[in-house]
């Protein structure tokens, strides 16, 4: 064919930057549908435009029930290869913790908990703080918060608890007496009530807060034995947190602040750091201490357990697309390698199912598919089908008529364990009750103790605002809480609710005990203007 010939078939001029339509067709005009003249009506066979406006239309996966705004950066996690003083293979044969100056991949995804997707990030709430580390023997996920405790102890309550903290069912805006009607019959919530509605509960930003793995863990070593231990981020930038005024004055400016704080630092190479301690206390009941190891409602001293260095997390480049990375990135408290293991926690067994199968309903059963969760190493399994299947996960000389195990017939194999199975002893008869150390004040009391004194002051503020609109029998026991807890945190606490009249509504976020003037200030502040 000559160099005429060719050049009278060309249809279109094309490059790497021309425009197609996800069947590779080239888009000649994005400006107008297809019409019958230039005012319509349109025809059917619009394929460029049914394409882009149908997929437009499932742009959208559903949306976190909880951690639903969130923010997120890659980076990576380097071990010091110690434990403290000791070799990290005393404790853990996790690959991870091992050899010195080893760098690992990681995805970290920062959130608020309770509200939608294009919430403020100035509300008072918990944060989200989870890593993904893309380890050599596959992905772990250490899915925390930026408090070091929650407010309930058992998973039954979790759903519950949720309910209450979102906004009401009717009128879809949150309610502080459904979240004090929660937490007074929930009394193990107090402790951290009484961090949420302190300053800790609005951290200034994501780069400046605290991370925690919150729940107890196990650690296993190359002879099968076993250490609790928890989880601790600290960052290099130092902790600031906010007040509820100072809060109120940053949304009005920005209520993306906290993701545009993290994306400017990481392009400006200002990269965040945080350095990661454990905690470790053998693996028994440990019957000397007033609280049970496993409850996530308390700290463990860290006179009594020490935080011990075991490396550091640098976040240094941002995503390049927010939904394929932020959003489809999916977490779970049961991804552990070789190494790591569950504690008997009662809250993270109930959180591992719910995890990863709440992932598969918002992003489908082959969300592991997806480059953001995907593992960076070899991944041959006997999984088939789904929605939304990518790639054949098989082995290189896998024969593909056999997707099982066992098999003669060339499928996959059981890999050698080196390391001697962790087989912890279990005994009891099947109960349904809380644990017994379940002193639900002390530590509140300790806390409180802590603050300084603009912290008690602004704590004390908050809690009296939001309680004086709430019912009186939640006030009293809110009050017998306080008093539990700590002589003058009770004592300010009912002095303050005394001289504070009840006004106005629940219905606020929390700790913004004059938003209902809000409404009404909307209208005399706004401008008259005439029909076009």
């Amino acid at each position: 064919m000559s160099e005429k010939e060719k050049s009278t078939n060309q249809t279109n001029i094309e490059n790497d930057k021309t425009l197609t339509t996800r069947q590779g067709h080239p888009v000649t005009n994005n400006q107008n549908i297809r019409t019958v003249s230039n005012r319509g009506p349109a025809t059917l066979e619009n394929y460029d435009f049914i394409e882009k406006i149908s997929h437009f239309d499932r742009e959208k996966v559903p949306e976190r029930i909880v951690h639903a705004r969130g923010a997120g950066a890659h980076g990576y996690f380097e071990t010091y290869g110690t434990v403290g003083d000791d070799p990290a293979s005393k404790y853990t044969r996790a690959k991870v913790f091992q050899d010195k100056g080893k760098q690992t991949p990681v995805f970290v995804r920062f959130s608020t908990v309770v509200h939608g997707t294009h919430s403020p990030e100035t509300v008072r709430d918990p944060r989200g703080f989870a890593v993904k580390f893309y380890t050599e023997d596959g992905n772990w996920d250490l899915v925390g918060n930026n408090i070091k405790i929650f407010f309930i102890r058992d998973a039954m309550k979790f759903p519950d608890m949720i309910h209450a903290f979102r906004p009401d069912p009717v009128t879809n805006i949150q309610d502080s007496e459904r979240f004090f009607d929660f937490c007074a019959n929930s009394p193990e919530s107090f402790h951290m009530v009484t961090f949420i509605y302190s300053p800790w509960g609005i951290p200034a930003n994501y780069r400046m807060m605290q991370g925690s793995g919150v729940n107890t863990y196990k650690w296993v070593n190359q002879d099968g034995e076993a250490v609790l231990v928890k989880y601790h981020w600290e960052p290099k930038q130092g902790i600031k947190n906010l007040t509820m005024k100072e809060a109120t004055e940053i949304q009005g400016e920005n209520f993306n602040h906290a993701t545009q704080d993290l994306y400017d630092a990481i392009e400006n190479d200002d990269y965040p750091e945080w350095e990661l301690l454990v905690q470790i206390m053998s693996d028994d009941d440990h019957p000397e201490l007033d609280f049970d190891p496993l409850d996530d409602t308390k700290l463990w001293p860290e006179d009594k357990f020490p935080w011990l260095p075991v490396g550091k997390m640098v976040l240094n480049q941002n995503p390049e697309n927010y939904f394929t990375e932020v959003e489809q990135a999916s977490f779970g408290t049961g991804v552990l390698v070789d190494g790591l293991d569950f504690s008997d926690d009662k809250m993270l067994q109930g959180r591992t199912f719910s995890y990863s199968d709440t992932q598969r309903y918002r992003v489908g059963a082959n969300y592991l598919q997806v480059p953001i969760n995907a593992a960076k190493k070899r991944v041959a399994t006997n999984q088939e089908g789904g929605q939304l299947r990518q790639q054949n996960d098989k082995a290189p000389g896998q024969n593909p008529h056999v997707n099982y195990e066992p098999s003669v017939l060339g499928g996959l194999e059981e890999a050698k364990q080196t390391g001697k199975e962790y087989t912890p002893h279990a005994e009891g008869n099947l109960v349904r009750e809380s644990i017994e150390r379940n002193d639900n004040t002390k530590q509140a009391g300790e806390t409180f103790r802590q603050f300084e004194d603009w912290e008690k002051d602004e704590l004390l503020s908050n809690l009296i605002g939001d309680l004086s609109t709430c019912d009186k029998k939640i006030q009293d026991k809110m009050i017998a809480l306080a008093e539990e807890a700590d002589e003058e945190y009770g004592r300010r606490l009912r002095e303050g609710l005394e001289q504070t009249k009840k006004h106005g509504t629940s219905q606020n976020p929390l700790g913004a005990s004059d938003a209902e003037q809000a409404p009404k200030r909307a209208e005399e502040l706004g401008h008259d203007a005439d029909p076009y």
